[in-house]
């Protein structure tokens, strides 16, 4: 098969049909609603230094061979070279056939150039400063992430019967290099899924970095209580007073979803949110007002909004979306602080919900041992990096085998202070983790 490569600058030049029907079941954040709304909204373009440059993969075949490489589609929008099809020609056991009109769509891959490393959670800056001081640019890069978002998810949205090669994957590799007028340094993938891990293992050129993140399961629990019971009775009885002092203090929680999320309630939660992080960081958040009301307006029945009263006062809020793959805590914000409300607005009122929906997981969002004593199980997380310098790339090689090791060695004590009584500990999922080290799936792996 012939495949072609370009490159959108925008969602919008994808048909919104054609994005969602390869993201169908991907989780909320892979929707054309979510990616569409950073752009559209100034929260991903050139001054933000998120600047789109989506993937869009297209095969077509026709029968007639006789002139296949006359007709082959090299012009501005396919990002083929000459020599990569080359390439892929004399790698490939399948056939080339040229051009046609019934090309389809068979994956698209979000995608960003950057020009800094932040809103990304997969921290290499001090790559960035390597190349900075032997006089080479980091920046731009190219990244296929969810902006602002560390959540795990696909990052090559396909059918399942489209076929991926390591010589398709170095097309795509020739394309990233090919984009812009400047150099790109390097290529990365945050956060990928198995499948995605999966496709992108036929490209050996990959070095894999693991991170740890903190997500609460579904253990079929039928109530809240339900899941206190699961954990030691320390733990249940921490979290007991925790909620009754903030009881005494006569705070209660509104869930709002769908319909419910009226101007009213999202200027609140916006109130809330641009005030802490001004507190904290300095700025107003890296995400606006019209980000947010256009999510408001177009994935409304995908966002719960948890608003938290004083009485008949509201004082804090937070942003969460759902689907049917599980609750997701992105965005929070408080005018008031109180001992023990950022728990139980964050936390504890997302468990709630997660289990009032039947959902299988409560992914809260990066970092925080916190978590852990509340019932937050360590989870595995991956990105795949290739710098297209091979000194550069040899030595993040060396350097990831060295930062694995600890990474394994942050799971597992995570993993030994988890508040589960010794009913459910042996049914954990965090029991049947199989360290990832023990996989080799590439040569960043193969001498640990």
């Amino acid at each position: 098969m012939e495949y072609k490569v370009k490159v959108v600058n925008a969602v919008s030049d994808v048909p919104q049909a054609t994005w969602d029907a390869l993201a169908r079941g991907e989780g909320p954040f892979l929707r054309y609603d979510f990616l569409n709304a950073l752009e559209q909204s100034g929260c991903c373009n050139e001054a933000s230094g998120w600047i789109p440059q989506h993937l869009v993969i297209e095969k077509a075949a026709v029968a007639d061979q006789s002139h296949a490489n006359d007709r082959l589609p090299i012009s501005d929008q396919s990002l083929i070279t000459e020599q990569a099809l080359a390439n892929y020609q004399a790698s490939s056991n399948e056939e080339v056939f040229s051009a046609s009109d019934e090309s389809t769509v068979i994956a698209i891959i979000p995608g960003y150039l950057k020009t800094h490393s932040y809103g990304e959670y997969v921290f290499d800056h001090s790559w960035a400063n390597a190349y900075h001081q032997h006089g080479i640019p980091y920046y731009p890069k190219w990244v296929s992430a969810i902006p602002f978002t560390p959540v795990t998810g696909s990052r090559i949205l396909t059918r399942e019967e489209a076929p991926f090669s390591g010589a398709l994957l170095a097309l795509i590799s020739q394309a990233v290099q090919s984009m812009g007028e400047e150099t790109i340094s390097s290529c990365h993938w945050l956060f990928t899924n198995a499948r995605t891990q999966k496709l992108l293992g036929t490209h050996s050129d990959l070095l894999t970095r693991y991170a740890v993140q903190f997500q609460w399961h579904n253990y079929e629990y039928t109530s809240f209580d339900s899941f206190l019971n699961a954990l030691t009775s320390r733990k249940r009885r921490d979290m007991k007073k925790t909620q009754r002092k903030l009881v005494e203090q006569g705070i209660h929680y509104r869930h709002l979803c769908g319909n419910e999320i009226t101007d009213e309630v999202l200027d609140f939660f916006l109130q809330c949110y641009q005030a802490t992080y001004l507190k904290r960081s300095g700025h107003t958040g890296y995400l606006n007002e019209a980000f947010f009301h256009q999510l408001r307006d177009t994935m409304a029945n995908n966002m719960l909004i948890v608003t938290a009263f004083k009485h008949d006062c509201p004082m804090a809020s937070a942003l969460f979306f759902y689907d049917d793959s599980g609750l997701y805590g992105r965005y929070w914000g408080a005018l008031e602080e109180v001992s023990g409300l950022h728990f139980a607005c964050c936390y504890f009122e997302g468990i709630a919900f997660a289990i009032e929906k039947k959902l299988p997981l409560f992914n809260p969002g990066t970092q925080g041992e916190h978590k852990i004593l509340r019932g937050f199980e360590p989870i595995y997380c991956q990105s795949q990096h290739q710098l297209f310098s091979a000194p550069f790339h040899d030595a993040v090689a060396s350097f990831l085998q060295q930062e694995s090791a600890h990474i394994v060695a942050y799971f597992n004590q995570a993993q030994d202070v988890l508040p589960f009584n010794n009913d459910i500990t042996p049914t954990l999922k965090t029991t049947n983790t199989t360290n990832p080290l023990l996989a080799v799936n590439n040569h960043n792996e193969k001498t640990i």
